[in-house]
């Protein structure tokens, strides 16, 4: 019983790691984005 508690708390506390990592307001996700705008923009300012 101890075992199968202390496995929940652990996957509770690793999504919660995870959720905060990649869904905060400075998040993966966030980066990623402005980090492909930035990139396409890059991209349609070049001159042929």
């Amino acid at each position: 019983m101890r075992a199968l508690l202390m496995s929940m708390m652990f996957i509770l506390v690793i999504l919660a790691i995870y959720a905060s990592i990649a869904d905060g307001d400075d998040g993966m996700k966030q980066g990623i984005g402005r980090s492909g705008s930035a990139m396409s923009d890059y991209i349609k300012g070049m001159s042929p």
